[in-house]
């Protein structure tokens, strides 16, 4: 098994950040192409779609928390450690998906009825969620292989797999849904065996990537006698980085609720600057990834002076890299808006909003950075009571105090939405500079050693 040396932040990042957006893309790619059937269609999968991101959230449980440990153990050098916890985690992430896969197949009419769909429509969400939610324990096992791969330092090869991936489904739904060349035009079910497909693929890739490159032999063996303790470690950073996210997903939700209240506009102006932002943030959560796999394996080698350190230089770059991104955004904030619409009135705020950029971005990134360094270090829990009191418990009664009670309306939300980002930042930086994270770290001071 190879265990490279020396990894740069930077190299690690950018096939991270090209390969997050490509995930972005591949969400939307289907909706986009869907909707020259219908809008039926288009909201048949929107729906679906809503409910597989939620479930997929419960699927990184498992490949977060085995990228830490592994991340920590490469750091110590512990080899036999190492395929011992990628084992467990592809067969509990397997066995985990599986369940809920056959969960959704079994139920997928009863999760789709709160929606309130129209018959014909829940019918089509009916079958593209058993066929693509039926599947989702393929994407666990990608998901997990991905996370083990790229702790390793292989970045560029989860980038190119998830662009080989992209290229199949997208393929394969314009096949579907255009019927060119004589090809039979599959509607809703063929985006689907699409998407199923395409996973499939990318399976047998990631598969030879493991064995090959990584050259991680495991046999039927490896996954079966997984211990328990093992498991737990991994459960232990994975649970509350997950609960975190949860956290944040259902604020959102919330957030998205109030502005409903404020009238069609308003929601299409949140939704217009969030997809303008969106690269943004992704560049964030990259440079926040690739931190992360740094600094779990410095503090897995027990070098936690030279891990506080890279988390400082982290921050620097991940700064300059987003006000150069903001700058840019600002520079044809109207051009940008007025790509999604001809309204002045939006055109004119969500621009407004875009120039708070210098303030927000800056701010998530310190939080993004800061939080997965402390992951890394295995100190999730404090990230995830950090996000239950300030998100859950001060900033969203704050978004529908300000926003609509005061009546100060988008503009009122979005300085709670900094206010949110930026106290959450400062909190966890305190954190990293108390090193309380240095008595969390997975792999013993024996086993380091």
């Amino acid at each position: 098994m190879t265990i490279p040396k020396k990894l740069g932040l930077f190299a690690i990042t950018w096939p991270l950040f090209i390969e997050s957006s490509l995930q972005v893309f591949m969400r939307t790619s289907d909706t986009f192409i869907v909707s020259h059937v219908s809008d039926q269609a288009v909201a048949a999968v929107g729906v679906s779609n809503q409910l597989i991101i939620f479930l997929f959230l419960l699927l990184q449980v498992i490949s977060t928390g085995s990228a830490i440990v592994i991340s920590q153990y490469l750091g110590a050098n512990k080899g036999g450690d190492v395929k011992k916890f990628a084992a467990g985690a592809i067969a509990l992430n397997c066995l985990f998906g599986f369940v809920i896969s056959l969960c959704i197949i079994c139920f997928s009419k009863q999760l789709l009825q709160p929606f309130g769909l129209e018959p014909a429509t829940l019918e089509q969400a009916r079958i593209y969620l058993s066929i693509v939610g039926g599947s989702l324990f393929v994407q666990a096992v990608n998901l997990t292989i991905a996370a083990i791969t790229q702790v390793h330092g292989y970045t560029r090869y989860t980038m190119t797999v998830s662009l080989g991936i992209n290229l199949v489904n997208l393929t394969g739904s314009i096949l579907c849904i255009f019927g060119p060349f004589g090809f039979p035009k599959l509607g809703v079910p063929g985006v689907a065996i699409s998407a199923i497909f395409s996973q499939l693929i990318g399976l047998i890739v990631y598969s030879f990537i493991l064995k090959k490159i990584i050259r991680l032999n495991l046999s039927f063996t490896d996954f079966y006698k997984a211990r328990f303790v093992d498991l737990k470690k991994i459960l232990t950073i994975g649970i509350p980085t997950a609960g975190s996210q949860l956290v944040y997903s259902i604020s959102q939700l919330m957030t998205t609720y109030f502005i409903t209240q404020l009238g069609a506009e308003m929601l299409s102006t949140r939704i217009y600057t969030q997809n303008i932002m969106t690269f943004i943030i992704v560049l964030a959560v990259s440079l926040g990834r690739g931190t992360q796999i740094i600094i779990g394996r410095l503090v897995g080698a027990g070098e936690k002076e030279e891990a506080y350190k890279q988390l400082f230089r982290s921050l620097l770059l991940s700064l300059l890299l987003s006000l150069a991104a903001v700058t840019l955004t600002v520079m044809f904030r109207k051009q940008l808006i007025g790509m999604f619409t001809d309204n002045v009135e939006i055109i004119t705020l969500g621009a407004f909003l875009l120039t708070f950029g210098f303030l927000l971005e800056p701010i998530r990134c310190l939080n993004i950075v800061i939080g997965e360094a402390l992951r890394a270090a295995g100190d999730a829990r404090f990230i995830l009571l950090i996000g239950v009191c300030v998100i859950m418990g001060l900033c969203v009664p704050l978004t529908y105090w300000v926003g609509i009670h005061l009546g100060y309306g988008l503009v009122g939300m979005w300085g709670v939405f900094i206010m949110d980002e930026g106290l959450r930042g400062l909190l966890l930086l305190f954190r990293w500079r108390s090193r309380a994270w240095e008595k969390k770290v997975l792999v013993s001071r024996e086993e380091a050693g």
